[in-house]
């Protein structure tokens, strides 16, 4: 009796372990890699407690409106409220950007750690480009972290630099990835003639090897400000489905925009990084 007590112990220990990895294939055992300290832009706040300061002065509640923002409650914005632009300049430049960042990315790496890959050589991880790989911030800090109507004329000099910086959280789970098997798909409503500068960009920035970079069309048609005229996310579905035709497994997708996640087929799970300095539909 006691024999078949330890056997069945036994037993309920392997169903709940077995019960706790995601299944797609196989797991991998490669420790997490601890963060490390790199600056998305020079610019820093003398405090990053100023941000609370500011919320509390300002007409509106800042940090209230950017929770909307984050969790898509407020849509179809402009441009950030004239009283939140100090607010959101030092959020993005201090630490708290940064922490919220690292939260994102260490679930989605636990999350990737736990997958049962098939490591066939169709499964893939699609990445958003601006804010999500690479950062603009050194371009909004010079523009009133979107406080300032958008100009396209101006971001798309910017652009063609070159120079955007990786952020540095994102490109731990890209490399993260890399070891595990995973493929990346970057997709991103920058248009074909941003190809060649958009590829150089992320190469010298420590992306490589990825899959595919999937740009919209040049002629995509786009408003008076410059933002996509529609919304994007029937162009970002509709990639992510042509993947899913031609046999790639999508284990997993990342934005900083609701529209780069948003729309079926989404991914195995998609996570949202933050950004409160512009809004795309």
């Amino acid at each position: 009796m006691a024999t078949m007590t330890t056997a069945a112990a036994r037993l309920l220990l392997l169903l709940v372990a077995a019960a706790v990895a995601v299944p797609f294939c196989s797991g991998a055992d490669e420790a997490l890699a601890a963060p490390t300290t790199a600056i998305i832009h020079e610019l820093r706040p003398r405090q990053a407690a100023l941000s609370g300061q500011l919320a509390a002065r300002a007409g509106i509640k800042c940090g209230s409106w950017r929770l909307g923002v984050e969790t898509h409650n407020v849509i179809g914005w402009e441009t950030v409220p004239a009283e939140c632009e100090n607010y959101v300049g030092n959020y993005m430049l201090g630490d708290r950007y940064r922490h919220d960042s690292q939260v994102v990315i260490n679930e989605a790496i636990a999350y990737a750690d736990s997958l049962r890959l098939c490591h066939n050589g169709k499964e893939v991880w699609v990445f958003d480009v601006d804010e999500t790989s690479l950062s603009n911030l050194p371009y909004y800090a010079k523009h009133g972290f979107g406080a300032k109507p958008y100009n396209a004329t101006s971001f798309l000099e910017y652009v063609f630099e070159g120079s955007a910086p990786a952020l540095p959280e994102t490109l731990r789970l890209y490399h993260r990835l890399h070891v595990l098997g995973v493929k990346a798909v970057f997709l991103t409503d920058r248009t074909e003639d941003e190809r060649a500068v958009t590829a150089d960009n992320l190469r010298r920035q420590g992306y490589y090897g990825w899959e595919k970079l999937l740009l919209k069309p040049a002629a995509a048609a786009t408003g008076a400000a410059g933002r996509p005229q529609e919304s994007v996310v029937p162009f970002k579905a509709g990639e992510r489905q042509k993947l899913r035709d031609a046999g790639y497994i999508i284990v997993g997708n990342i934005g900083d925009q609701w529209s780069d996640i948003l729309g079926a087929p989404e991914g195995g799970r998609t996570f949202k990084l933050p950004d409160p300095m512009y809004y795309i539909g």
